[in-house]
């Protein structure tokens, strides 16, 4: 028997109910999982490439996750989104909000939704986290700053630590993590989340540059007065020493959230560790890049080649192999 196990209610069939048209234009499951399969490996290929790590049933169920995430994130970045006013977004994920609760309670409307209705079958969790989600995209409408690193954090929680939380679900945990020490145990909730933090913070930094130009600023605004660094520098794209120090800090600050993630990692079940091990590797070496690169984020994209990415590999799955 393998030493790891996933620790989880038994899947049953259950039938959704299906919202839009007929029965016979009701999308099969297979369609569904292929819908969702497609468009992340477009829209995230990095992302993509680490679920390809998993079984086939576990990177399914993390496709149809990412595919709402994303759905829910475009409603407010969506190049229509920027015709509209705040009350007009509002509305909008209000919609999305009540379509979600339908979600859960077994109502569908569209091939992704019927495989996310699978994956909650499968890998029951609670919708908390989904609607954490969008509260994080109702910040963007009211917020372009952030005036501490609390008020950031709240913001990254909700729109990336949350993912975290969701597929934590489909990760399981190993069967040893229930057997062993309470004190060699951390709190898994925690870890994950932790993750979700460092690479919404990973993505901030590298996006400094593409976030101005939509009139939004994450680092937080006591940060760059500690730095003697303008708002109007930032603007600007201004490189300069402060400027360097200013990123050095967020840099550092990032790389300590994912150390946070990294004893949860260790007691995932064992077929889900490569994969989340890559995605860390990957995302560290964004902030890699974004040095050698002389912390230029406003005219160079942080962007890690291919055969970095596959050099990666090797090392997450050495890492994957021990606790």
């Amino acid at each position: 028997m393998s030493s790891s196990q996933d620790v989880r209610p038994t899947w049953q069939a259950r039938l959704p109910i299906w919202r839009s048209g007929s029965a016979a234009d009701c999308p099969s499951l297979e369609e569904g999982y292929e819908a969702c399969r497609a468009e992340t490996r477009y829209w995230a290929k990095t992302y993509y490439l680490g679920s390809l790590l998993m079984p086939p049933k576990k990177r399914r169920a993390i496709w149809a996750i990412y595919v709402w995430c994303r759905r829910t994130d475009e409603l407010v970045d969506a190049p229509d989104a920027a015709n509209m006013d705040p009350t007009q977004l509002h509305q909008r994920l209000n919609q999305w909000e009540e379509r979600t609760r339908r979600l859960f309670a077994g109502e569908v409307h569209d091939a992704q939704d019927m495989a996310l209705w699978d994956t909650l079958q499968r890998y029951p969790q609670d919708i908390r986290p989904y609607l954490d989600m969008i509260a994080g995209q109702r910040m963007d409408i009211n917020l372009r700053r952030y005036r501490t690193f609390e008020e950031l954090k709240r913001y990254c929680y909700r729109v990336a630590g949350t993912v975290g939380l969701m597929s934590q679900a489909v990760m399981g945990l190993d069967a040893a993590f229930y057997s062993a020490p309470w004190s060699r145990c951390p709190d898994p909730t925690n870890c994950a989340v932790a993750l979700g933090i460092a690479s919404q913070l990973t993505n901030i930094l590298r996006d400094v540059g593409e976030d101005r130009e939509r009139g939004r600023i994450y680092i937080p605004q006591e940060e760059l007065a500690r730095f003697n660094y303008t708002e109007a520098e930032l603007m600007d794209g201004a490189i300069n020493e402060r400027w360097r120090a200013l990123m050095t800090f967020q840099v550092q600050r990032a790389r300590e959230w994912f150390r946070r993630s990294e004893t949860g990692i260790r007691w995932l079940c064992k077929d889900a560790r490569w994969p989340v091990w890559t995605s860390l590797q990957l995302y560290q070496d964004i902030l890699r890049v974004i040095e050698e690169n002389g912390y230029d984020v406003f005219s160079r994209r942080a962007y890690v080649p291919r055969l970095r990415k596959l050099l990666s590999l090797p090392v997450s799955f050495t890492l994957a192999q021990s606790r």
